[in-house]
């Protein structure tokens, strides 16, 4: 599969049982600073099938990460009709920004955050009407976790419990927050971080997209710098990463760091499917 993509409906991942789906590119648009993206996708060792899907398109300056869920193959439907469906809306609305620059105005950072909001919401009451059409798939939703590039700026949109993080110097910040129940007890304080690891609710997501006509969605404008990275994950990988794992392995670099974070989710169990993508800023 391509990692970027011009015209035409975008790239999607083929994950035959088993077998890994790799995605890279060095050709990248003109740009204040370059960007090159790199994917891996792999089943891990419980699942029988591969509900996650991403998309990466340097040229665009798009990178995504989504982890279906539902019945009866709705969860890997979902993720691909919500990941093709931002792409389409981006794509069509990305012209009419400007770049964002500093200084940044309140109403250049709105208009990309209100995209970014809106394809994430056409990729909700899309994913919603296939379930209504077909009752066999009520229910199923997906999370989304989508960066954009656009001049010194990303912009985050964030639906779920997938996430996003920013490395710069060594540091690592998670820049999206956690649409779960556990999250959302700790939040408030209801239950320590000792008994959210001990929670049998880990797997219960306060939002998704697609199980309703409409989500609430995160966004917000991050300022770019050159050498920062970003690691787009599904909680496949990220329920299985310590504080020390991400600056140790994203200095190893495009295919093979992401490589690595996929191996290292598999030695560490793998029980779900397991998907990382990391943007290089130069």
């Amino acid at each position: 599969m391509p990692s970027s993509h011009q015209g035409g409906p975008p790239p999607r991942t083929v994950r035959p049982p088993g077998r890994s789906s790799v995605a890279a590119d060095e050709d990248v648009a003109p740009a204040p600073l370059r960007r090159t993206g790199y994917a891996l996708t792999d089943l891990g060792r419980k699942r029988a099938s591969n509900e996650d899907a991403f998309y990466i398109d340097d040229v665009l300056g798009l990178y995504v990460v989504a982890d279906g869920m539902g019945g009866h193959a709705a969860g890997e439907i979902a993720s691909r009709e919500a990941v093709d469906t931002l792409y389409g809306m981006v794509k069509r609305g990305v012209g009419q920004l400007r770049l964002l620059v500093d200084p940044l105005s309140d109403q250049d950072s709105r208009a990309a955050c209100r995209l970014m909001e809106s394809a994430v919401q056409a990729a909700t009451y899309f994913v919603y009407s296939i379930a209504e059409i077909d009752r066999e798939k009520s229910g199923m939703g997906t999370t989304i976790s989508a960066l954009l590039l656009l001049g010194d700026y990303a912009v985050t949109a964030q639906v779920g419990d997938s996430r996003i993080y920013r490395i710069e110097r060594g540091a690592v910040e998670q820049l999206t927050e956690d649409h779960t129940l556990i999250a959302w007890q700790l939040k408030q304080g209801l239950i320590t971080p000792q008994e959210a690891a001990r929670s049998p609710h880990k797997n219960v997501i306060t939002r998704a997209v697609g199980n309703r006509e409409y989500v609430q969605v995160d966004t917000q404008c991050i300022p770019l710098a050159s050498g920062a990275r970003f690691l787009l994950c599904s909680d496949g990988l990220h329920g299985y990463l310590k504080d020390d794992d991400i600056p140790e392995i994203v200095p190893v670099g495009g295919s093979a760091a992401v490589r690595r974070f996929v191996d290292l989710a598999n030695e560490r169990g793998g029980k779900d499917n397991i998907t990382a993508v990391l943007v290089e800023i130069d």
